[in-house]
């Protein structure tokens, strides 16, 4: 599976500086590239580790080549950002690599004779697809996925073993969606209706029909054991390019704007609406009937409480600090009230000074 470096290069474009019929079967760090692997320099910091690499070639950016001390007996793949590029590389080696599956339907699956499958999908064990479901072309169902009456599945579409897909949930072409994800399970709608107070009070929560769906764009990811809710009335909205992380709760009717990227562990309040290219840190809490503007970033661990609207960095969060220093800085926060109630005491002794005492 080895390329020469013009090959490469006619394929996903760039320039070539050295020798263009070296030959690069793999990619590896450059610290641990050998003369048949191609390695990357992203970060100008590691830029040291390019005049010592044994790699037979080395992507990097037109700046980083000029700060080089020398390109003597050296190959590059010339390109304006390198990290993207050896994705792209990456994503090309491992087609080549992997084994096709062969387009079909295991004797294991139950398809329902109402449900329409491309016949270039791949069906796998145990699979569930109920009736009225429309399965594009090559799309790949791994084993114990379920897909609910109705749904739609684009094409090239890749569903890890045990994903769930509920009734009436349309997934856009070239969608992953990692195992044990659960897409369209009931939003979390209750009415309140309860009278009394105390011991007193009698009542229940009443559940709200949830019979909206959940549809999602092209090219978007969705990470392990994550769970996207589908709409109370309206869809819940996952744009364009979005990539969610593993173990991440959106809620019923948010919408997400296109090339968003929120990490692991982030809970998304129902009726939040996310712009684009936002990115959203793991572990933050996002509030319901929030909005958030487009470019908006918000750092891990940090609560969001009202709209952002516009672009920038948002933090919340206390960043980790020595344990002393915390313990200080809590007994200080447990009495601000009483600092607080002494300067204003303070405040108004000085106004009620005579002036020129």
């Amino acid at each position: 599976m080895a390329f020469t470096l013009e090959e490469i290069v006619g394929r996903f474009g760039g320039e070539v500086v050295g020798d263009a019929t070296q030959r690069v079967g793999s990619l590896a760090p450059l610290d641990q590239a050998g003369p048949q692997q191609l390695a990357f320099l992203a970060n100008p910091k590691y830029l040291a580790q390019v005049e010592t690499t044994r790699a037979g070639a080395v992507l990097i950016s037109p700046g980083d080549l000029e700060k080089l001390a020398s390109r003597e007996g050296r190959n590059f793949i010339v390109t304006p950002n390198p990290y993207a590029y050896f994705a792209r590389v990456a994503q090309a080696y491992i087609d080549l690599a992997a084994p096709k599956a062969q387009p079909g339907i295991h004797a294991s699956a139950h398809v329902d004779a109402k449900a329409q499958v491309a016949a270039s999908a791949v069906i796998g064990p145990n699979v569930t697809v109920e009736a009225g479901a429309v399965i594009g072309e090559n799309v790949r169902l791994d084993a114990n996925v379920f897909i609910g009456r109705g749904t739609q599945v684009g094409e090239g579409a890749h569903l890890y073993p045990g994903v769930s897909v509920y009734h009436g949930c349309k997934l856009g072409v070239r969608n992953i969606v990692h195992a044990g994800a659960v897409i369209g399970s009931d939003g979390f709608g209750f009415a309140p209706d309860f009278t009394g107070e105390g011991d007193a009070r009698t009542g229940s929560w009443v559940k709200i029909p949830q019979v909206g769906g959940v549809v999602t764009g092209p090219d978007v990811e969705i990470g392990a054991n994550t769970t996207i809710d589908r709409g109370a009335m309206a869809d819940t909205i996952i744009e364009e390019c979005v990539k969610i992380d593993n173990l991440v709760q959106i809620g019923h009717n948010c919408k997400i704007g296109a090339y968003t990227v929120i990490a692991g562990c982030a809970g998304i309040a129902g009726s939040t609406t996310i712009g684009r290219h936002c990115m959203i840190g793991g572990a933050v809490g996002i509030a319901g009937h929030v909005t958030l503007g487009d470019y908006v970033i918000v750092t891990a661990k940090s609560g969001v409480s009202k709209s952002l609207p516009k672009a920038g960095i948002y933090t919340s969060a206390f960043p980790a600090v020595d344990h002393a220093d915390w313990n200080k800085s809590a007994a200080l926060l447990r009495n601000i009230d009483k600092l607080r109630d002494r300067i204003k005491a303070l405040e108004a002794a000085v106004a009620q000074k005579p002036q020129g005492e």
